[in-house]
């Protein structure tokens, strides 16, 4: 306040009113009587100007002061708050109730305001509102999944496709029915998913629900465009978000009851993704509840499963990760609750041949044999299909690429080689990964070896810490460009 004082006398001396020079001339002394009053007048006025300026500036200060310390306070709230948040994300929400309790003992704020009084602010409306500004997932709700399936056109119905996977028609294919269901749907809230479709040449049929056919699949008219929504309890804790494959494009993720696809312009909707996710403490929800503007790479293992994948899988959901697994069918027939396992945790479980075949290496009618073998052994192990294949070795030519196509899938390669089938080194693996990760990557791993979970063990935590979000290759790429059948992809950079 000592600067405030100073600033204050420098003003007055600059804007000091004097008393008038004016007297009366030698020999008019009533004259001079009055020339005195009259300054002292002068004097007083000045004086009385003075002194309400200071007391308008002072009051401003004051303001000024309270309202700074008010903001600091609120500020200090806030990111206490935001932190105690982040450091108790795996216990339940607080009540609004128990949280009004807990706070109603806090002092209030006093803040001086401009005639010299105070201004109170209760802390508990502060803290209320702070705390509903800042945005957390509900995780006293529990997670709750889409499972789904189309019907291509020519081929029937497909098997069903995992939340946040990819339903697509084959290459030159499309789809003319959808039905889905939920998975983990809790016990004691009502409701159901519902959806509907508009039909090249019928328009917009009924809403369909749980399973039910919306569409014709006895017919040949296509899908334009599509609809979903929630309903009962579910509808007040979870969002439905879905997007659609049209005109060799994957249209932006919408939600609860919004169109996705273009109706009445002869688009044909050739695939379909959907994802079931809790509300947010705010309006913003993303598929798979995972942030697009973060940092997010993917780890992806392949020619398991075997007896370290489970120790692999158990570090994932230490960490909150997900990876994506190119299983040998061949290997697992013998892994069904390893399988199993890695769909309840939300990872993907994808396709890297039956029997370890280059693609490069036997006919298409081969390729696709080996293919669609390993399909139905993932699909009978935990009820969900792989929509993603890796080429083993890495080889593709023309030919098998055109065979991934039609049996829908992507050709899923790399941007990190850890090398670790040949190092069969912890240390090396870890370093491949560590020093050279970017946003976007897909990093290359084995599950047969105990070295690889020994390199996982330091990998995962490590990359969480660093920022990255642990997801899906089909999470991945989700909100960068999306996935389509016949084509390769390496990475996905932002």
């Amino acid at each position: 306040m000592s600067k405030l004082k100073v600033r204050v006398e420098k003003e007055e001396q600059a804007n000091q009113i004097k008393p008038s020079k004016t007297v009366a001339t030698a020999g008019q002394e009533w004259t001079k009587g009055q020339a005195k009053e009259q300054a002292d007048r002068e004097i007083r006025q000045m004086a009385m100007r003075r002194k309400k300026r200071r007391q308008k500036q002072i009051r401003r200060a004051r303001l000024m002061y309270g309202l700074l310390c008010a903001g600091v306070v609120v500020l200090c709230f806030s990111t206490v708050m935001l932190v105690a948040g982040k450091s108790g994300k795996n216990r339940q929400a607080e009540s609004p109730d128990k949280l009004q309790e807990r706070i109603s003992g806090m002092a209030d704020l006093n803040v001086s305001d401009a005639n010299g009084g105070t201004v109170n602010y209760p802390m508990s409306e502060i803290v209320m509102r702070e705390t509903a500004e800042v945005k957390r997932p509900r995780l006293d709700i529990p997670k709750m999944d889409a499972l789904y399936g189309i019907h291509i056109f020519d081929k029937g119905w497909s098997h069903n496709f995992a939340d946040h996977l990819y339903g697509m028609a084959p290459a030159g294919g499309y789809i003319t029915a959808i039905r889905a269901t939920l998975h983990n749907q809790p016990s004691d809230m009502s409701g159901t998913i519902q959806y509907k479709v508009n039909l090249s040449g019928s328009g917009w049929l009924d809403w369909q629900s749980d399973g039910q056919e919306a569409g014709d699949a006895s017919g040949k008219m296509h899908l334009e465009s599509i609809c979903m929504r929630l309903t009962g309890d579910l509808e007040q804790y979870y969002d439905v978000l879905y997007s659609v494959l049209q005109n060799n494009a994957w249209t932006d993720w919408v939600r609860n009851g919004e169109e996705a696809g273009t109706a009445g312009a002869g688009l044909r909707v050739d695939g379909i993704r959907v994802s079931v996710v809790r509300k947010q403490n705010g309006d913003i929800s993303y598929a798979g509840e995972i942030d697009p503007t973060k940092p997010m790479v993917a780890l992806t293992y392949d020619d398991g499963p075997s007896k370290n994948t489970s120790r692999i899988l158990a570090k994932l959901e230490e960490c909150g990760g997900k990876a994506t697994f190119f299983m040998v069918g061949k290997r697992a027939e013998n892994y069904a609750d390893t399988i199993r396992q890695m769909v309840q945790q939300g990872c993907e479980v994808a396709n890297h041949t039956y029997d370890h075949t280059l693609m490069t290496k036997v006919p298409p009618q081969e390729l696709e044999k080996q293919l669609m073998k390993t399909n139905q052994v993932v699909y009978d192990a935990s009820g969900v299909t792989p929509v993603a294949m890796r080429p083993c070795g890495g080889a593709t030519n023309d030919a098998g690429m055109v065979v991934a196509g039609t049996i829908s899938m992507p050709a899923i390669l790399w941007s990190i080689d850890t090398l670790d089938w040949e190092t069969r080194n912890a240390e090396s693996t870890v370093s491949a990964v560590l020093d050279h990760v970017q946003d976007g990557d897909i990093i290359l791993m084995h599950d047969l070896y105990e070295t690889t979970a020994d390199a996982s063990d330091v990998i995962i935590p490590e990359l969480v810490n660093r920022g990255y979000q642990l997801v899906t290759v089909s999470e991945l790429s989700s909100y960068r460009g999306g996935l389509l059948p016949g084509k390769s992809y390496f990475r996905f950079r932002p």
